[in-house]
């Protein structure tokens, strides 16, 4: 890897900082895993690679670092610009509102809508969240969905069900930093394939719905993810398609199924006219995020 010369005179973090923005905005990096700009994201990678606050920049911006500290720093700006990598596989770690999750290059960084919804326990969907008992994580990924529906639904047995037995495997330290492996059960299953039986109060999936066309045009920084996690047919909407083919089966009566599907609502709508989705708000807008209940299914 190419190293930047040139940097002995970076003394301070305010040094540090102003290089990483020039190379972050030099390289055309992208951003969208975390922050959505140079600044943001070389501030947050300075700050935990110093083992700082993440949400105190101004006190410490005109320390100055040992030569230690200066290589470390410079090493994961090294990083971030030559190998294009997301800051989250850089850092080991990704957040969902104030919730920390470990990720590494076997899942795809979480950055799910349904995150701020579960914070809200689903409200007013679900009346009464104490009275879900039962509730599925569908492509969990990282997990982090699994533990943020067992945290919002306290009586909640939580199941965890993804393909990749390496996101499965992360999925696991997650559960486990969060002390709730006695509430949610990791299953190795395509989709509904090895859930037979199993029924729900609360179904949430974050599955796959890139199109094939804005998979072949992504930048370096989602390439480096699972493309397994990505990439779902042609339109983007084959894996939401077996989702509803297969949710009525799974749902227990009332009970609900919220999907992310991105940028596809138009596309959707347009291959199932007849089904009454509900499409939840969230900070970005209602475009990305449906619920159905089991009844709604009751015609597919």
């Amino acid at each position: 890897m190419k190293h930047f010369e040139d940097t002995e005179s970076l003394i301070t973090v305010r040094d540090w900082l102003r290089f990483a923005v020039s190379r972050f905005n030099e390289a055309e990096l992208f951003f969208g895993h975390g922050t959505d700009n140079a600044f943001d994201e070389a501030a947050y990678l300075i700050l935990h690679t110093l083992h700082l606050p993440l949400d105190r920049l101004e006190p410490f911006l005109d320390a100055s670092l040992t030569h230690g500290e200066s290589e470390q720093v410079q090493a994961v700006i090294e990083r971030r610009v030559h190998e294009r990598l997301p800051a989250a596989y850089l850092t080991h770690e990704a957040w969902l509102g104030a919730h920390r999750f470990y990720v590494d290059e076997r899942v795809i960084v979480p950055r799910s809508f349904i995150a701020e919804l579960l914070h809200e326990q689903l409200a007013p969907w679900v009346e009464n969240p104490d009275e879900v008992t039962r509730a599925l994580d569908l492509c969990t990924g990282s997990g982090c969905l699994a533990v943020l529906a067992a945290l919002a639904f306290p009586n909640a047995e939580v199941d965890a069900a993804d393909l990749s037995k390496d996101a499965l495997d992360v999925a696991a330290k997650n559960v486990g930093d969060y002390g709730l492996a006695d509430r949610i059960e990791l299953v190795e299953s395509d989709l509904f394939a090895a859930l037979d039986g199993r029924t729900y109060d609360v179904i949430v999936s974050n599955p796959p719905y890139v199109n094939a066309e804005s998979v072949a045009a992504l930048p370096p920084e989602y390439q480096a993810e699972p493309a397994l996690a990505l990439g779902s047919g042609e339109d983007g909407l084959d894996a939401t398609r077996k989702i509803l083919a297969g949710a009525q089966a799974h749902l227990n009566p009332g009970g609900l199924l919220v999907v992310e599907i991105g940028h596809n609502r138009d596309a959707l709508e347009a291959a199932y006219p007849a089904l009454p989705f509900t499409w939840l708000d969230t900070e970005s807008g209602d475009q990305y995020v449906f619920m159905l209940r089991r009844e709604d299914l009751a015609g597919l």
